[in-house]
């Protein structure tokens, strides 16, 4: 390539992955100089845009990195993605164009290529800050209709040193040798992918950085990155991250990699603060290539097409979340901790009294309405303090159940980013391994070495004198944020729920009518999710002696002390922990029985119950009343049942969940011969589709998961529960199964649940799984099962209990199962123990049909 050939402009060769040649075009204006330069971009040019995006890529990338957002653009949605002057495909000039100069090249370019009509700002990593430097431009001329931002800053956050790999490449004497002598940096940004990408797509990225004199803008991105004052651009980045004030009415969207070691998770929470009304969204796992590594061309495409924000709803009319503390007599036990062999307990008046102490105390210690805080501590006294005074303040409550495991927790974490952790002393030597977000305060005793070798500022009992005598707060209203309680990652990635205090106080009153709750009840909670709503309930509580984190480690003994302890009228407890009391049930004295036998409801959930085990389970309460609510953290309850209706329901499609509660909607949305909903919602008798539900306790949002949240609240005032059933005849709500795990079979959909059960009803079948294997469309039916004489590893069935399963299964469902396999255990949830993940089954058995090699499930 000759010298001059190689400075020009140029359009990109023909057969680069992905990139269609009719999207190119060179366009030539004057740059700040007023000197005529020639731009490649990419161009998705419908006839009339009603809204123009354009789309500026970061260093070493080009256009290239917004191919999917312009080809995905719909025909009234123009996408121009630039490639900026010295990198890509556009004039190489052998100008040093710092910040300031760019921002103006690229205000004099959309000047004269979008004269006209609203435009969105799109930018990534050092493309970030120019677009946002456009950005303002187009506002002081009222173009501006909206900002995204992906993996980027515009400042480096106290604490948060510039990143490790700009500052190596900064080095003396290695600048030029990775950026433009060499194709280092370029092999090093893609080596950053989370997966890494194909390789002709890693060939499209190259392509026009063949040469050392076409990387020399490369070397001078690193190189315009202001790493101290006496930058030449530090002036106009500070410039510009104090502008961004201006731009915090702008509709905008945050969409963020979590694996980019670049631009970490700190640089999101500073554009957060600087956009505080931005909606974000979270791609777990993504890399520091977000646009390549996630589907942000989805996002932003859904986005731009988002209805209108619906009003807040009204303030709630219902008692207050603590209302019930200081309401109920004084002298009344309100919780008891079991625990080691020893008991502690509070009363309603020592609890309302903790409760205001604790409030005030936080409030002078800094923590602030709309503050996060995270709580680490195990159900008991001092949760239930903390967790009352901290609504009571109005900060946010953020529950990570441990359950989900060291890994799982610290992701959890990230996502929130908490201002505060409240834990044991146990949580803050592991926030200070995991590097575990907030501010630390102990619950507990911890001698001074420790608190300064973990960071601990404050313990609970210094909080509490602090605000002894000290009126507690002015009472937050009931429309602010109250807490991000976690799912439990059983289908994908934990998510943060968010909850209004009228959501959490809706939600109280379900559980108040769904027990029929009166003043004299007592109520045994070994379910995690409720273990603390006994005082909002005006009740005694007690958290039997188990890690609730769990189920399975609560056995009868403990099950049966507990209710000894309140006299308890009330359980509520997960099939995985009733499995586990009925499975123990021989060892309880008569005292023991007798203490349960006062029992006169048990309800159980967290995960569909076998009906023989709810009444083993009921049974061994002095046949309690026994039912059983579905829900999900989203919403919960949405309908509930009786052991006795469910031992009568036939004719549905998976298991019978009851009728929906009062004031719940339930509707679903029909599936397609692929599996997928969509179709208009509907009530009618016998259709299966996606369950979808509307109720004045449903989630406020997904926490930094817009995108998700987008999807799952259709309609707007809707939640997409991710469940497939259907309605009977008799307006029972029926479960199938999850949307993913519905096997696509050439003879249409088919759910997973029905299929399970009939082959449970197998005599040596403990367990199973359905799961499609092949093609979507034309998938096979097989079952893996657990079996009472559990084989030592995985493989096909004996042909004996094949047969018995693929009749059962006839029977029932009249599906052909193609295979049977059995294995030691089939893989379950960490929470709950009970929800079996299909897709790893799924995947083990496409393998082992496949005639790979025998593995462990």
């Amino acid at each position: 390539m000759s010298a001059q050939r190689a400075h020009s402009a140029l359009n990109p060769p023909d057969g680069i992955a992905g990139l269609d040649p009719a999207w190119s075009r060179l366009v030539t204006v004057a740059d700040h100089r007023d000197d005529d330069r020639t731009w490649h971009l990419l161009d998705s040019a419908p006839p009339t845009p009603r809204v123009t995006l354009v789309c500026v890529h970061g260093n070493p990338t080009w256009s290239y990195l917004w191919r999917d957002l312009v080809g995905g653009a719909p025909d009234d949605v123009r996408v121009i993605a630039v490639d900026q002057l010295e990198m890509g495909w556009s004039e190489r000039t052998e100008l040093r164009r710092g910040l300031g100069a760019r921002i103006e090249d690229l205000s004099r370019l959309i000047d004269a290529l979008v004269p006209t009509g609203p435009v969105i700002t799109v930018g990534h990593d050092w493309g970030g800050p120019i677009s946002l430097g456009l950005a303002l431009h187009l506002h002081e001329r009222g173009r501006l209709d909206g900002v995204v931002l992906a993996n980027t800053a515009v400042h480096h956050p106290a604490g948060s040193p510039a990143p490790t790999l700009i500052r190596a490449a900064r080095l003396r004497g290695v600048l030029a040798g990775v950026t433009s002598s060499t194709t280092t940096f370029v092999h090093g940004a893609l080596a950053l992918s989370r997966p890494r990408p194909p390789a002709e797509v890693r060939a499209g990225y190259r392509a026009p950085y063949g040469s050392a004199d076409r990387r020399e803008g490369i070397e001078a991105f690193v190189e315009d990155i202001p790493l101290d004052d006496a930058h030449p651009s530090r002036p106009a980045l500070d410039d510009l991250a104090a502008r961004m004030t201006e731009l915090a009415a702008v509709p905008a969207l945050l969409l963020w990699g979590t694996a980019d070691p670049v631009f970490g998770e700190a640089y999101l929470h500073d554009l957060e603060a600087r956009l505080p009304e931005a909606d974000v969204h979270r791609f777990v796992g993504a890399g520091h290539l977000t646009p390549e590594d996630a589907d942000v061309a989805g996002a932003v495409l859904d986005w731009i097409e988002r209805p209108p924000a619906s009003p807040p709803a009204p303030p709630s009319d219902r008692p207050r979340l603590w209302d019930p503390i200081g309401a109920a007599d004084p002298d009344r036990v309100a919780v008891v901790e079991l625990g080691g062999g020893s008991q502690r307990a509070i009363t309603f008046g020592e609890l309302d009294r903790r409760v205001g102490d604790v409030a005030a105390g936080l409030a002078a210690t800094g923590v602030r309405p709309g503050d996060r805080v995270a709580l680490m501590i195990p159900p008991g006294v001092d949760l239930t303090v903390v967790l009352y005074a901290c609504w009571r303040l109005g900060s946010v409550m953020v529950l990570v159940d441990s359950g989900l495991g060291p890994r799982n927790m610290s992701r959890a974490l990230a996502s929130a980013a908490p201002d505060h952790l409240i834990g044991i002393a146990k949580a803050m030597a592991a926030g200070r391994a995991l590097r575990w977000p907030g501010r630390r305060i102990v619950a507990g005793p911890m001698g001074g070495a420790a608190r300064r070798a973990l960071g601990v500022e404050l313990a609970l009992d210094e909080v509490e004198a602090l605000g002894d005598g000290t009126p507690p707060p002015i009472v937050p209203p009931s429309s602010l944020p109250a807490a991000i309680a976690f799912t439990s990652g059983s289908t994908g990635p934990s998510k943060g729920v968010a909850y209004r205090h009228h959501q959490i106080e809706a939600q109280v009153e379900q559980i108040r009518s769904l027990a029929s709750i009166g003043g004299d009840d007592r109520f045994v909670a070994a379910f995690a999710p409720f273990a603390l709503y006994g005082p909002a309930l005006g009740i005694t509580s007690v958290v039997p002696d188990m890690d609730v984190t769990r189920p399975g480690t609560l056995d009868a003994a403990a099950l049966a002390a507990a209710a000894r302890a309140v006299d308890a009228t009330l359980v509520f407890a997960s099939p995985a922990a009733l499995a586990n009391v009925v499975a123990s049930g021989a060892t309880l004295s008569d005292d023991d029985r007798a203490a349960l036998g006062r029992v006169r409801l048990l309800l159980s959930a967290g995960a569909p119950v076998n009906p023989e085990l709810l009444g083993a389970a009921a049974a061994l309460l002095g046949d309690a009343e026994a039912r059983t609510p579905y829900g999900m953290t989203e919403c919960l309850p949405v309908a509930d049942v009786s052991l006795d209706e469910v031992r009568e329901a036939t004719g549905g499609d998976g298991v019978c969940v009851g009728r929906p509660r009062e004031g719940v909607d339930v509707a679903v949305s029909p599936l397609d011969e692929r599996g997928r909903s969509g179709a208009p919602l509907t009530t009618a008798a016998g259709v299966v589709g996606e369950v979808v539900v509307r109720a004045a306790h449903v989630k406020d949002r997904y926490d930094r998961l817009w995108w998700t949240e987008h999807r799952s609240s259709w309609p707007p005032d809707g939640h997409r529960t991710g469940d497939v059933g259907m309605l009977d005849a008799r307006g029972r709500l029926w479960i199938g199964g999850r949307m993913e795990h519905v096997l696509t079979t050439a003879a249409g959909p088919v759910t997973p649940v029905a299929i399970e059960l009939a082959s449970e009803s197998v005599a040596d079948v403990v367990r199973a799984a359905a799961v499609g294997v092949g093609p979507l469309g034309a998938q096979v039916v097989v079952v893996v099962a657990e079996t009472a004489d559990a084989p030592r590893r995985g493989g096909l069935a004996p042909l004996g209990l094949a047969d018995q399963v693929r009749s059962a299964v006839w029977a029932a469902r009249e599906v052909d199962v193609a295979a049977v396999l059995t294995v030691p255990a089939l893989p379950v949830d960490r929470r709950h123990n009970s929800k079996i993940d299909r897709r790893r089954v799924g995947d083990w058995a496409a393998e082992v049909l496949a005639g790979g090699r025998w593995r462990a499930l």
